[in-house]
């Protein structure tokens, strides 16, 4: 995907800084920032979103969506995936597909992950995913962790697939395609329940991990897999990992009205 042009908003010039302050207000429910960052000349725009960041087993998904104005009314459902059942989810998978101006779905698989490190590929995946989509988007919403070069204005916001319906329609569109890896994967290695637990830490995954040891799918950088296969801690790496993956913004700022769910992050520290 090209670089693109960036169209500058009404009342920003180079001397006040890019991108320009934008007025968020509580009505609109999902789509308040986008519509806030669209009255500014900064449409259309893009979420982004992963699913599987925590569990020991499977792939990194990583979506990006953007969604054409007329798609939100056909999308009255649209929530936070992990507040959603998974048929809602699976109902909602195609008509995102369907109404979105462009998405674009990235697989980060259990070697790469090892390779480098949870941050790292969630990071990579999101700027693959962005580049995808084959249109340019005036501005990206991404959920949590700013994402160092992509090559248009972006802004991370926390609990952004309940603040944003781009980032909510990306979050479905991971979850539901990671959740059929999962089921696929079970096929091809029973007896680890993957179709059940998706590859999360439950106890049922937990007791099969001890009793058939790590499958090529396992992620070989997460402690309980290692101490599985009866390799050597990377206490360090797993610690920063664990760090950079889960810290919590202190110096978070809340959009006007909004629940706390719907923090935008401000704190440098994202910025890694």
């Amino acid at each position: 995907m090209g670089q693109g042009r960036v169209a500058q908003a009404k009342g920003a010039t180079p001397g006040n800084g890019w991108p320009p302050r934008v007025v968020m207000r509580r009505a609109g429910g999902l789509r308040t920032m986008e519509a806030a960052l669209i009255r500014s000349g900064l449409g259309p725009v893009a979420g982004v979103d992963e699913a599987g960041r925590g569990p020991c087993a499977g792939p990194l998904v990583v979506a990006a969506c953007l969604l054409a104005p007329k798609a939100y009314d056909k999308l009255a459902g649209l929530d936070d995936s992990k507040k959603l059942t998974e048929s809602v989810r699976e109902q909602l998978y195609p008509v995102i597909t369907r109404l979105a101006l462009a998405w674009q779905v990235v697989v980060v698989p259990a070697w790469e992950i090892d390779s480098i490190g949870i941050h790292v590929a969630n990071i990579e995946g999101m700027r693959r995913a962005v580049a995808g989509l084959g249109r340019t988007p005036g501005y990206v919403l991404t959920d949590g962790f700013r994402v160092p070069g992509i090559p248009v204005p972006s802004l991370p916001v926390i609990g952004g697939d309940a603040a944003a319906a781009c980032i909510a329609a990306a979050s479905i569109l991971a979850k539901v395609t990671r959740d059929r890896i999962m089921v696929e994967l079970d096929e091809r290695f029973p007896g680890y329940g993957f179709a059940a637990h998706k590859g999360y830490n439950t106890p049922e995954h937990t007791a099969a991990l001890e009793r058939l040891g790590p499958s090529s799918e396992h992620r070989r950088s997460w402690r309980n897999v290692r101490e599985a296969a009866g390799l050597r801690p990377v206490a360090a790496a797993e610690y920063a990992d664990a760090v950079l993956a889960d810290e919590v913004l202190a110096g978070a700022v809340l959009v006007d009205g909004a629940e706390p769910d719907s923090r935008v992050a401000t704190d440098p520290a994202h910025a890694r």
